[in-house]
């Protein structure tokens, strides 16, 4: 049996309908964007997982190379005779540029895991930094590896080296945009190797080797390249920061 003030009630119910399904949909509307922009935060860091494959399939290769007792060549002699240096590049530069990939999702920056992340990728890409510098300076290189590239590579290095240190220290400091700034400096110069096998892989695909001056220009524009994206995020970082 219905009282008189529960029709007024069932009516209030009846007129809510509409209102809750127009909050819904419009609730729904605004957040679609939100949504978009959360999958859009994954974009860069599925790009860098990408980019990083190209040097982490030649180094399994190289590794599983070594692994083999493989007949010594020009091009394998200096990997095989000290193996040492090169296989600790390989672990190093393939930790690096693959956990590092995710150091750029907003998200994970503003959780603990981000730090626990950097206390591995720190001493990972010292020792990408240390090994490549080892290598260019005693290995036997071959012939296409000119001054200028054996001179990028000490440059690239070092810079490396000195980027983390500084960053590491802007992070004991709690200056963490200059934190941020130096370690993408220094995952862009790393990750030199995936923009080089980019833009000489092709040219190998179809010659099957490369001249000296050649490789010079690919191996030298892959780290400018990376740098100068390094630079525009940082930058683009800056203006939001001031905003």
């Amino acid at each position: 049996m219905t009282t008189p003030d529960a029709a007024p009630d069932a009516a209030s119910e009846a007129a809510a309908v509409p209102e809750t399904a127009a909050g819904t949909a419009s609730q729904t509307t605004f957040e679609t964007p939100s949504r978009r922009a959360r999958r859009h935060t994954w974009l860069v860091p599925a790009g860098l997982l990408l980019l990083s494959v190209i040097p982490a399939l030649g180094g399994s290769a190289r590794l599983a190379e070594l692994a083999s007792d493989p007949v010594l060549t020009e091009e394998n002699a200096r990997f095989v005779t000290q193996s040492l240096p090169v296989v600790v590049h390989i672990v190093c530069v393939t930790v690096y540029s693959m956990l590092g990939a995710f150091q750029f999702v907003p998200a994970l920056r503003r959780r603990r895991w981000h730090r626990w992340a950097g206390r591995v990728l720190a001493p990972a890409g010292v020792g990408v930094a240390l090994t490549g510098l080892w290598m260019t300076a005693f290995y036997d290189l071959p012939v296409k590896d000119t001054v200028v590239v054996n001179g990028m590579r000490y440059l690239v290095g070092t810079t490396m080296l000195a980027a983390i240190a500084l960053g590491v220290r802007a992070a004991l400091r709690r200056d963490y945009a200059t934190h941020s700034a130096w370690m993408t400096r220094a995952y862009a110069l790393a990750m030199g190797a995936g923009t080089q096998g980019l833009l000489l892989g092709p040219l190998v695909l179809v010659t099957g080797s490369l001249d000296p001056v050649t490789n010079s220009i690919g191996l030298t524009a892959g780290w400018v390249i990376n740098i100068a994206v390094a630079e525009w995020v940082i930058h683009r970082r800056r203006l939001r920061e001031h905003r």
